[in-house]
């Protein structure tokens, strides 16, 4: 039997933005040192869950989003709260997952529509259709046809990610995941996430860079596109958009300025790197890990700054002053 080949055409417009992009990567390699590290990666990673929820039309601010991430009380639906505190997890398992592993996928999607989903995980058993108000303009593959869509899809990935390249791959799979439409909830959300996986199994600076937020921006353009392709049967249109929001979304980061070297940078980097990712400790053993002998200068210049940003959790929240209080990272 024949193998399954996506149909896309690899452009000159193409061929250069990967050329320029991988350029600008290799600049951004050497930006992404020390005092970067806790900031840029929590900020971006709120920035992306924010921005690709907000394209499903989950209406929590950013500020609210961010405070849902760091515990705090937030009023809201409860569904786009959820929402955001499945999504943070998600996020954080993407150097935990096989980009190639169907099984992989469907965890990742199970922990993205927890609790709000009913098919939460599983393939959709139902027939799906885009709406543009009561008119049907796209009707999504049965669901008898999901599984196999997605092998062949998988199986193409797999054979090619050492012939084709990353960001031409990645783009590919995110606009055929979009149009199988596998689940019956959370395929837009998902389908950004994985090409993040994707692209950080290549780059993992792409663990820093908030695409989404870009796709937000565009969001009508890329829903066109999308739209376009799906007429056309041929994915080459929406590459070429995904190339120019990624290319953008570095330039970005390339004209961010750097988060300004410190004391209370440097004392958060360290306090960080003792502290394993939800592994609790007491005062007294980070203070051992550091090798500082006053807790008056742990809470101050240590634990302090990074709870407030909310880089380092209290499992005691409710008594921050406990004798037994413990501290993690999460």
């Amino acid at each position: 039997m024949k193998k399954y080949v996506p149909p896309f055409n690899i452009t000159p417009e193409i061929l250069s933005k990967a050329t320029i992009i991988s350029e600008k990567i290799a600049k951004l390699d050497n930006f992404t040192n020390l005092n970067k590290k806790p900031y840029l990666r929590k900020q971006t990673r709120i920035n992306s869950i924010h921005s690709s929820l907000a394209i499903e039309n989950n209406n929590l601010t950013l500020d609210q989003v961010r405070d849902v991430i760091n515990g705090k009380l937030v009023l809201g639906p409860q569904k786009e709260i959820q929402e955001v505190k499945n999504a943070y997890k998600a996020y954080e398992m993407i150097n935990e997952v096989n980009p190639y592993s169907i099984d992989d996928l469907k965890k990742i999607h199970s922990v993205m529509t927890f609790l709000t989903v009913e098919e939460s995980g599983e393939f959709r058993k139902g027939a799906e259709g885009v709406f543009d108000g009561d008119k049907c303009i796209f009707v999504c593959p049965p669901p008898e046809m999901i599984n196999l869509l997605i092998k062949n899809l998988f199986d193409w990935m797999y054979e090619n990610k050492d012939i084709l390249h990353p960001l031409i791959l990645s783009s590919v799979f995110h606009y055929e995941f979009v149009f199988i439409h596998p689940f019956s909830d959370g395929n837009g959300r998902t389908a950004r996430l994985w090409q993040n996986i994707l692209l950080y199994n290549w780059k993992e600076s792409f663990e820093y860079l908030p695409i989404e937020s870009q796709i937000h921006k565009y969001q009508e353009e890329y829903y066109n596109k999308i739209a376009y392709c799906n007429k056309t049967g041929d994915s080459t249109e929406f590459i070429e958009f995904m190339l120019k929001i990624i290319d953008e979304t570095l330039d970005k980061a390339l004209n961010t300025p750097s988060v300004p070297i410190n004391q209370e940078t440097i004392n958060i980097n360290k306090l960080l790197d003792c502290l394993e990712k939800n592994v609790p400790l007491s005062a007294n053993e980070i203070m051992n890990k550091l090798g500082i002998k006053s807790k008056t200068t742990l809470r101050n210049q240590y634990l302090h700054p990074a709870i407030k940003q909310g880089l380092v959790k209290l499992t005691n929240p409710e008594k921050p002053n406990s004798s037994k209080q413990t501290y993690y990272k999460d």
